[in-house]
C-alpha cells in the first residue's frame, strides 16, 4: 500500500470500509443499500445525495474484487500521470455521470412499460404514475464503483493506446485501445439486448462516455483548470527533446583509425545515454517522479542540463 499513490489508496479503502460496513449492518437487518445507493428518481427513496454514496456500495465479494482490483491496476498509473486532483475530479464526475445515464436507462424502461400498457400516455401523466408508484419503484437501485472504474479503464486506453496488456485467457498481450474497445462492444450488446443479468450496463457506457468527454475537452483545453498535468507535460517535453537529439546526425570526424574508433565510442555512449534517459523517463510516467532513486534523479538532472 505504500507505493499506491494517495487518492487511489483512500478509494480503496473507502469502498473496503463500506463493504465490511454494509455486511455487518445486514446483520441487524439494516440495509445499508436501501439509504446510500442511487434509487430511481421518481422513487420514494430517492435522494441527490446517491449520486455520489452509490460508487462505494458493492452487492458481493466478487463485485468489489473486480472494481478494486481494477482501480488499483489502472488507478495508480493515471494518478501518477494526472495528479491527485485532478485524478479525483476525473473520477467522481464520471461516477456521477454513470448514475445520470443509469437514472436516463430507468427513465426510458420505465416509458415503455407503462407505454405498453397505454400507448396514449403524456409524459405529465407518466410523472403522475411515477408518483403512485414510487414504493415500488425503490426496487430499482443501482450500487457499485464500475461506472467510474471503467472510465479509468477507458483514460488509460486513452493515454497508453498502444500498451500491451494481458486479458485472461487470451495467451498473448493486447493494445490497450483495442482492450478498451472489447469492453465497449460487449457493455454496448449487453445493454441493447435482453440480457437480464442484473448489471447496470448503461452505468458503465456512461461512465465512459463522460470520461471521453472530459478527456477530449482537456486535450482541447490544455490551459484549462484540470487540464494537461504540468509536471507530466515537462517530462514529455524532455522526452521529446531527448529523442529529437537522438534523431540529429552526429558529427563524424575526419582522421585516422584512432579518431574513427574515438567517434565510435562516443556514439555508442550517447546511445547507451539516450536508452537510460528512455528508461527514466518511461518509469516517472508509469510511477511518478517519487519512485526514482537518487542516482536515477541525479542521472536525470544533468542530462537536462546537457547543452
Amino acid at each position: 500500500m505504500r507505493n499506491i499513490p494517495t487518492v487511489t489508496k483512500n478509494l480503496l479503502l473507502v469502498n473496503i470500509i463500506a463493504f465490511v460496513a454494509t455486511w455487518l449492518l445486514q446483520i441487524r437487518g439494516i440495509d445499508l443499500n436501501d439509504v446510500c445507493g442511487l434509487h430511481y428518481f421518481m422513487a420514494a427513496d430517492f435522494h441527490p445525495w446517491q449520486l455520489v454514496t452509490y460508487m462505494f456500495l458493492h452487492s458481493g465479494f466478487m463485485h468489489i474484487l473486480f472494481n478494486m482490483f481494477a482501480l488499483w491496476m489502472f488507478g495508480v498509473v493515471i494518478e501518477n500521470v494526472w495528479g491527485p486532483r485532478k485524478f479525483l475530479f476525473y473520477y467522481i464526475s464520471c461516477g456521477i455521470g454513470a448514475g445520470l445515464m443509469q437514472e436516463l436507462a430507468q427513465f426510458c424502461s420505465f416509458y415503455l412499460t407503462i407505454s405498453s400498457q397505454d400507448p396514449s400516455v403524456t409524459f405529465s401523466e407518466l410523472f403522475v404514475i411515477g408518483q403512485q408508484l414510487s414504493m415500488q419503484l425503490n426496487g430499482w437501485t443501482t450500487i457499485g464503483a464500475s461506472g467510474a472504474v471503467y472510465a479509468i479503464l477507458l483514460a488509460f486506453g486513452m493515454i497508453f493506446p498502444n500498451e500491451r496488456i494481458f486479458i485472461f485467457p487470451l495467451p498473448i498481450p493486447i493494445k490497450a485501445k483495442w482492450f478498451v474497445m472489447f469492453y465497449v462492444a460487449i457493455e454496448l450488446f449487453s445493454a441493447l439486448g435482453s440480457s437480464g443479468d442484473n448489471v447496470a450496463h448503461m452505468a458503465h457506457l456512461g461512465g465512459m462516455l463522460f470520461g471521453f468527454l472530459m478527456i477530449r475537452y482537456w486535450n482541447n483545453h490544455p490551459t484549462a483548470g484540470y487540464g494537461r498535468n504540468k509536471g507530466h507535460q515537462f517530462f514529455e517535453n524532455l522526452k521529446e527533446n531527448f529523442e529529437r537529439r537522438k534523431g540529429a546526425k552526429m558529427n563524424v570526424h575526419k582522421g585516422g583509425a584512432a579518431t574513427r574508433e574515438d567517434d565510435w565510442n562516443y556514439n555508442e555512449r550517447k546511445r547507451q545515454n539516450q536508452e537510460e534517459i528512455d528508461r527514466i523517463l518511461d518509469k516517472i510516467r508509469r510511477s511518478g517522479y517519487d519512485s526514482l532513486t537518487k542516482e536515477e534523479k541525479q542521472k536525470l538532472f544533468e542530462s537536462s542540463n546537457e547543452r
